[in-house]
């Protein structure tokens, strides 16, 4: 974890939850300058705001900020979302508690080869992983709550139980699915993606959480 101090704000960011690096060096070169020697993180070139907007623009969570001039900080959403992107990760904003760290962002490995499991590393680009970011749209009625605490909890060899109201979508904004307990995979061999079907099992999938016996199967 980097931080940086400027005048107004306290500008952090995570390397390994960056799977998106030029999306904001794209965004604002001047204030995130790459391929340079020393500092490259530059706070004071933009206002608080626009460091806010910037850090709310980053899927993964890398980007994080703390106002130091008494604004107000990154709030949590009015509706939980998991976003399917295409060939890719699972992009998750909420109230969240992910392997019982707290987070606004992040983008979850659905592929399972991170090797920063349960978040993405990009492994996926270079595993050829290949999965649909418009998944078909199962039956679900409105949940009475779209917002409050979601907590993220990787099961050891298997899915990622969620527990909080949320709201699946793809890639182009349709709601997929509703819910507040959702099993997804993480192995990569779902028929049912990004849905758990059961295939990590069979398969062999290997991975860190809590243990499987102290949870209700999806």
């Amino acid at each position: 974890m980097e931080e940086v101090r400027g005048k107004h704000v306290l500008l952090r960011f995570d390397g390994q939850r960056c799977i998106h690096a030029r999306h904001c060096v794209l965004s604002r070169p001047d204030v995130f300058v790459p391929n340079v020697e020393g500092e490259w993180i530059h706070p004071d070139r933009a206002t608080p705001e626009e460091l806010a907007e910037l850090a709310h623009a980053c899927p993964s969570g890398a980007i994080t900020y703390e106002r130091l001039d008494g604004g107000p900080g990154e709030r949590a959403p009015v509706v939980n979302l998991v976003r399917v992107r295409e060939h890719g990760p699972l992009a998750v904003h909420g109230e969240l508690t992910i392997a019982g760290q707290p987070a606004r962002r992040a983008t979850l490995c659905r592929c399972g080869q991170s090797a920063n499991k349960p978040y993405c590393d990009g492994s996926h680009t270079a595993a050829g992983f290949t999965a649909t970011g418009e998944p078909a749209t199962r039956p679900s009625a409105p949940l009475a709550r779209r917002d409050g605490p979601v907590t993220i909890t990787p099961i050891q060899n298997g899915p990622l139980r969620c527990t909080g109201a949320l709201e699946v979508v793809s890639g182009t904004g349709r709601t997929v699915e509703r819910g507040d307990k959702l099993f997804f995979c993480r192995c990569g061999q779902s028929a049912n993606k990004p849905f758990c079907d059961g295939t990590h099992k069979r398969t062999g999938f290997t991975a860190d959480g809590e243990p499987p016996a102290s949870r209700s199967k999806p």
